[in-house]
């Protein structure tokens, strides 16, 4: 078993760039197909080039793989597709040696059902309590209890022989669980301790908003307030607990906290709950200077009320990749369907992504990277006939979903499958090698390259928030201690401003030394 992490604080969390690992698509240790921990271990040295500071992995757990893992049927065993659970030890100590922390995934809302517990519900035991089990409406009962939909599309119930139905906010394989009751409130406890004695310095919380529901399950009508299953008070007593139990080990936590009140979103930043939560509404804004400009005003504004850092996230294993987004003409992005309204053009998409990293990664806070975005990757499309997404299936092949995001990574140019393993569980583009590992690190112009430098660079900013200097319009220009970072957003050519040497340039600058569209610059003031 790994060291635990010690109980102190160093404040690392404040300013970290921390590296998405979605596993089964990162590397392939043993040629399967499927990437493994032991794919990631062989590939640590190459992250901590990248100069990164801790690793987030999707879920490793053992689980039916409904959901691309997030079904969770055992919290104490990683899946065999990975590997073991001693792999895992293995792969946080080696990767903490090299200065990397890990944090893991724990899908609070839900669990597959194939885990125990429902195993036993269905059988007709006591566990039935910890799920959400109600008679139907209608004469029969045919109906479901509420009106509530399923987020991946279609009632969010499904009925069972027996006649009752059970509650699922996501796939009819993940039931979910009861949080009024303090049987699951102490097995996650439990499973916190288990990973945190195992040096796991942290853990993301997905859907974290959604696990409390209203005792009586109501529907959802217009204008209801409170929302029945949405951001309810009696959360934050859940995450309260769980904040003593990481305050033992100095862990720290992400909440994937989706609200559009920006009060009611700071409350699970308070001192005595979540370390921080991720800030979806950068994410999703279009490539427009003056938006961007105010969710970062408004970003920074959220957090500082209670002394929380902002996190700052261009993509993530459920969103349309960096460079397909930005490469489209009218950038607005419709979550729920994945929709846009113009076809991509990689190049400009690919001038846009240099930019918003260095956009971001000058900016106070926690960054995280996925998978590939330091690779330039686009989104890639999925032969229907090849697409796993439950989205896709629910939606009744309306949503593409998600696995166009998840395609595994190209590390080696001449070697099959671009040197990934064996033949991948989803297919690779062709053309997929050019954007390999190997081929990048021998290219100075290359997005690998680039991101090596900013996170080495990344310190010039110092800790402080960002001033707003004049700048043409389009123009956002800032400056963090004697740093300043320009990004043009204009259609034309803008000056930069006075300033003492170049630091890192996501472009060339024009014949005039002057910033081009939709690039970006490090200067030293």
């Amino acid at each position: 078993m790994g060291q635990p992490t010690p109980a102190t604080d160093d404040g690392w969390w404040r300013s970290a760039v921390i590296y998405q690992v979605y596993v089964r698509s990162f590397a392939d240790g043993d040629g399967d197909g499927t990437g493994d921990l032991a794919g990631v271990r062989a590939r640590l040295p190459y992250l901590a080039e990248l100069g990164v500071d801790a690793l987030w992995f999707n879920p490793w757990y053992r689980s039916p793989m409904k959901d691309g893992g997030y079904d969770v049927a055992d919290y104490r065993a990683v899946d065999p597709a990975f590997g073991t659970l001693a792999e895992a030890e293995k792969l946080i100590a080696e990767a903490r040696e090299l200065g990397i922390r890990t944090l893991v995934d724990i899908v609070p809302n839900h669990v597959s059902d194939q885990h125990p517990w429902f195993r036993a519900a269905l059988a007709g035991g006591p566990e039935r309590e910890l799920f959400h089990f109600r008679p139907g409406r209608g004469e029969h009962g045919e109906l479901p209890p509420n009106d509530w939909q399923s987020e991946f599309g279609g009632p969010a119930w499904t009925r069972l022989p027996d006649g009752d139905w059970y509650l699922h906010l996501f796939a009819p394989e993940q039931p979910d669980l009861n949080w009024a009751h303090p049987a699951v409130r102490q097995e996650h406890e439990d499973i916190l301790r288990f990973w945190f004695e195992r040096g796991v310095a942290g853990v993301r919380i997905d859907s974290a908003a959604l696990l409390v529901k209203h005792p009586e399950l109501p529907d959802v009508t217009e204008g209801r307030d409170p929302h029945p299953y949405v951001d309810r008070d009696e959360l934050h007593d859940v995450y309260r607990a769980w904040r003593a139990v990481a305050d033992e080990y100095g862990a720290v936590f992400v909440g994937e906290v989706w609200l559009p009140d920006a009060e009611r979103f700071a409350r699970y930043l308070r001192p005595d709950e979540l370390h921080t939560a991720f800030n979806f509404s950068f994410m999703s804004c279009p490539w427009d200077a003056a938006r961007l400009r105010r969710s970062i005003d408004d970003t920074l504004a959220e957090h500082a009320p209670v002394g929380a850092p902002a996190t700052w996230v261009l993509c993530n294993h459920d969103v349309t990749r960096t460079v397909t987004r930005y490469g489209r003409a009218d950038t607005g992005f419709d979550f729920a369907t994945k929709a846009f309204g113009t076809p991509t053009d990689l190049a400009l998409g690919t001038r846009r992504a240099r930019a918003a990293a260095l956009l971001s990664l000058a900016l106070p806070g926690v960054v995280y990277v996925y998978q590939g975005e330091e690779l330039g990757l686009p989104e890639a499309d999925i032969p229907l006939d090849r697409i796993e997404d439950p989205m896709h299936a629910r939606s009744g092949g309306t949503d593409p979903g998600r696995d166009g995001c998840r395609v595994p990574l190209p590390w080696a140019a001449g070697e099959p499958h671009a040197g990934f393993g064996g033949e991948p569980w989803l297919p690779q583009p062709d053309g997929w090698a050019a954007y390999a590992a190997d081929r990048q690190a021998e290219d100075p112009g290359s997005m690998l390259r680039l991101y090596r430098e900013a996170v080495r660079l990344r310190p010039v900013f110092g800790d402080g928030p960002p001033t707003w200097l004049p700048a043409p319009d389009g123009v956002l220009a800032f400056a963090r201690a004697d740093a300043l970072c320009v990004v043009n957003l204009s259609d034309t050519p803008v000056e930069l401003p006075v300033h003492s040497a170049l630091l890192l340039a996501g472009g060339p600058l024009d014949t005039a030394g002057r910033l081009p569209r939709d690039t970006a610059v490090w200067l030293r003031a």
